[in-house]
């Protein structure tokens, strides 16, 4: 499969074009970056020590060359790559996160004409812990009071991190529940007594934290806890290129990492 990188400059790009390289079934034929990046015209793999032929453009052209795009950069970013990925018939696989309500609707009615891959978080590990809180929260489904612990990197722009929003998003379905209708974003001041049924959310932005996030199911006389953490962003490319080789060969749909991992 022939894939492009979008952001191909920066943290997230670069560990993506280090697994694209290093895999023995894609190839690497684009790879893309804002207009005025200092890394424009650049070999994509330059900082690997060795050469690809792939420079690093703003041209969206470039996606002509590819199957599939994988793009973890910013909601503006990704949706104007989307239009790109329908003009030129190439799937796309999305890790950005912070999308409103329209931008959600525009990679809904974008899937009908290209294959996508849309997740909050495309770490396998991570995946697998959302599976096993829906478990948890069925069993844990009263008598249970529910917070999403989150914390990452002082240079993250969205709090709650759309993993946590997901991971309330689990446990407020397995309970019969819209997320909103129970979730408690904020406490501040004279809050009085926790409600029962709510599911609230603690954000830390500090350092280089690349990702770690615990749900807690706290009853009387115990307490349940559901963690994951990210020691690198290996985990997050990995994952990402399992999702592109689920959208090989298909034309259209809308698909998540429970899906890709038939989980």
């Amino acid at each position: 499969m022939r894939i492009a990188i979008a952001g191909a400059s920066g943290r997230m790009g670069r560990m993506l074009i280090e697994a694209v390289t290093q895999s023995t079934d894609l190839k690497l034929t684009a790879a893309l970056d804002i207009a005025g990046a200092p890394m424009l015209g650049q070999d994509a793999t330059a900082f690997l020590g060795k050469l690809s032929g792939v420079l690093i453009t703003d041209q969206l052209s470039a996606l002509k060359q590819a199957d599939c795009l994988i793009d973890f950069t910013r909601p503006e970013g990704s949706l104007e790559h989307l239009k790109a990925c329908v003009t030129h018939g190439v799937n796309m696989v999305i890790g950005t996160t912070g999308f409103d309500d329209a931008g959600k609707a525009a990679i809904s009615e974008a899937a009908k004409s290209v294959g996508i891959v849309f997740a909050p978080n495309m770490s396998v590990g991570v995946n697998a812990t959302l599976k096993l809180l829906d478990m948890a929260a069925r069993i844990l489904n009263s008598g249970y009071d529910v917070e999403v612990f989150e914390a990452h990197h002082h240079h993250k722009v969205d709090a709650p991190s759309g993993t946590a929003l997901k991971m309330g998003e689990v446990v407020a379905d397995a309970w019969g529940k819209k997320l909103d209708d129970i979730a408690a974003w904020t406490r501040h001041g004279h809050t009085g007594a926790r409600k029962p049924g709510e599911i609230g959310f603690s954000v830390v932005r500090g350092g280089d934290i690349v990702g770690d996030h615990t749900v807690y199911f706290c009853g009387v006389g115990e307490r349940i806890e559901i963690t994951h953490r990210s020691s690198s962003r290996a985990g997050y490319a990995e994952g990402s290129l399992r999702a592109a080789r689920y959208l090989e060969g298909k034309k259209s749909g809308l698909f998540n990492m429970q899906t890709v991992l038939g989980l």
